[in-house]
């Protein structure tokens, strides 16, 4: 896995320059997607008092969603609470988690969002561009944008669309129960990152991916923090 992290921007000024320009090296998915054979999940927990976060990866078989493998890392907020900005505070212990990983995935699955973003560069496009792995956003709520409510049913969608562009799809998961948000990263089209999502939850809301990331990221913080 390339080692290409993006530098350490000390202000907001600095941080949205280096998403602009990280954001000239993301590129579209293919015509035709293979479905991946491994993927892979991520999440991040904070302490309370956010002096130290939790990275967790876990990487499932793409059609069992068994855990295949599994890493974390503990490190400290690398940037300020910035709306939009977040992904700085994140990838510097994200990408340590990845580097221990034995198993390398063919997608990532973030917590969060992708193309969604004021800057079209969320931390799945962040992730994506630095590692050179397809990646895709889910998130519990939307950031930007508007959106009419998807059908009841699952597999419903409907767009999200941010200053006259689709950014993203509004996607039910579980019949009758609130959507969810996917956007792309990196190297994957949205109507193929849909089709991921909606296989990564086959009993609940959230993708296994991130259920099993956001198991392993707080498992770690709390035996950091003694319990």
């Amino acid at each position: 896995m390339p080692d290409a992290r993006s530098g350490r921007p000390a202000t907001p000024a600095e941080a949205e320059r280096e998403q602009l320009r990280l954001r000239e090296l993301v590129r579209p998915g293919p015509a035709r997607p293979v479905r991946p054979a491994r993927v892979a999940g991520l999440d991040v927990a904070y302490a309370p008092d956010d002096s130290v976060l939790a990275a967790a990866v876990v990487v499932l078989d793409a059609v069992t969603l068994e855990v295949v493998d599994s890493a974390h890392a503990l490190g400290r907020p690398a940037f300020g609470y910035v709306p939009g900005l977040f992904a700085f505070r994140e990838v510097p212990t994200l990408l340590d988690a990845l580097e221990r990983l034995t198993a390398v995935p063919e997608l990532l699955v973030c917590d969060g969002h992708g193309r969604a973003h004021p800057r079209r560069f969320g931390l799945a496009c962040h992730l994506g561009v630095l590692t050179g792995l397809a990646s895709i956003g889910v998130a519990k709520t939307a950031f930007v944008g508007t959106h009419a409510p998807p059908g009841p049913a699952r597999g419903d969608r409907s767009p999200l669309v941010d200053a006259g562009e689709t950014v993203g799809a509004v996607l039910r998961t579980r019949s009758g129960v609130k959507p969810v948000y996917v956007s792309t990263g990196h190297r994957v089209e949205l109507d193929a990152a849909v089709d991921q999502v909606l296989a990564l939850t086959p009993r609940y809301r959230l993708p296994e991916t991130t259920r099993q990331a956001d198991r392993l990221c707080r498992s770690v913080l709390r035996a950091r923090l003694g319990g």
